[in-house]
């Protein structure tokens, strides 16, 4: 049970991410049979990290389970729980719940110590220069990629991800001579890793070459989805590639790149990507076409303005009470024929999570039943008047 958890740890850090999540379901699955605590609370932990790759809806999941057992036993203050605190902030970040992942990262800034523990220093790190990223505080979110890629030297490989970021955050800062030449002086593996990829095409749509922001990305697009571990970049690519497209006045693949972007977020609810690279503009008129995604877009719109409020098209009614991001995600499927169980399902989420949404639901749009519901949604705007999906 040590073994296999212990052995999954030391996976995540030297990319063996396959083997990681088996040793560490299975190590977590024995700590809780014979009732050890401690190792099913530094398992779960360290699982979040690995699923952060795929879904930080079950990230987050498995970072709240750690944290009640830490609760429960008086360890929270201990350097591990910092782990969780941090991998539930950057769940928090990704889904745009800002002012929570702000919370959960000061308390993980209070238990982890990032020089004693590099690797959870650097996703502390690089969680919060992603905070900082989506608020567009260019020169702090520098600072700490800056400072999780110092960390990262001391780890076995390469942190792909905080080099692109750190490389985004230059070309946010106009710094784009000194990101050119960061890229250059990487090796060709590195250069080909999906995170620098799409910092490359963000240095080509700031230097106004957007054929040449495609030819970056399509290494990474011509992939089939599951052979790409992170959503997180390829959603970021799908948005970089709208933006080329449109530039160069290709309005089919600019609809599809971006239909394919939101495709991506919404399984997981992944909004960050749009706060990294908006395009608001995109957005309005992608929604005026064929798209399963029109509360999505609305969500996104809301966000960029600085909004969660929802209201029809035109302003003229607003909701009492807004819709909150997890009663948005159940209403894009009442349209559909899914159960409960079903959405519940797609959402990685209880059943009774998804009827205490829909019962929400309800109440704030005043409506009694499904259908009502979402009719209602519609005439609102929060759902696109053609929205179906299978």
């Amino acid at each position: 049970m040590l073994a296999l958890i212990s052995l999954g740890i030391a996976e995540i850090w030297t990319a063996g991410l396959k083997d990681a999540e088996r040793h560490l379901d299975e190590g977590i699955a024995l700590a809780r049979r014979i009732e050890q605590p401690y190792l099913e609370f530094t398992g779960l932990a360290h699982l979040a990290i690995l699923l952060s790759f795929r879904t930080f809806s079950l990230a987050a999941e498995r970072s709240i389970e750690a944290i009640e057992i830490a609760e429960h036993h008086g360890w929270s203050e201990e350097p591990i729980t910092g782990v969780a605190y941090t991998m539930l902030a950057a769940a928090m970040v990704a889904h745009a719940r800002l002012e929570e992942a702000d919370r959960w990262l000061g308390r993980a800034q209070a238990t982890l110590r990032p020089e004693a523990h590099p690797a959870a220093g650097l996703i502390l790190y690089h969680a919060r220069g992603n905070l900082h990223l989506a608020r567009g505080r260019n020169a702090d979110a520098l600072a700490d990629y800056q400072a999780a890629e110092r960390l990262g030297r001391q780890l076995a490989i390469p942190h792909t991800r905080v080099r692109g970021q750190l490389l985004y955050a230059l070309v946010r800062l106009g710094e784009t001579k000194p990101a050119e030449q960061a890229i250059a002086a990487m090796d060709a593996q590195l250069q080909q890793s999906g995170p620098v990829r799409t910092a490359l095409a963000t240095l080509r749509l700031a230097q106004n070459d957007p054929e040449a922001a495609t030819i970056a990305l399509a290494p990474i697009l011509d992939e089939p989805v599951d052979a790409n571990p992170s959503t997180f970049v390829m959603a970021q690519a799908c948005l970089l590639e709208a933006r080329a497209r449109d530039a160069l006045g290709d309005a089919g693949a600019r609809e599809r790149a971006l239909e394919r972007a939101l495709d991506l977020a919404e399984p997981d609810g992944l909004l960050l990507p749009f706060l990294f690279h908006p395009v608001p503009d995109l957005l309005e008129r992608h929604s005026r076409i064929h798209t399963t995604h029109g509360s999505l877009i609305l969500e996104i719109l809301n966000l960029l303005a600085g909004t969660r409020r929802a209201s029809s098209p035109d302003g003229s009614e607003r909701l009492a009470e807004p819709l909150s991001a997890s009663e948005l995600r159940v209403l894009r499927y009442l349209p559909t024929n899914l159960s409960n169980k079903e959405i519940a399902s797609e959402l990685y989420v209880s059943v009774n999570t998804v009827k205490a949404h829909i019962k929400h639901l309800y109440a704030k749009l005043d409506t009694h039943h499904r259908g009502e519901a979402v009719e209602r949604a519609r005439a609102l705007g929060l759902l696109a008047p053609s929205s179906r999906r299978a």
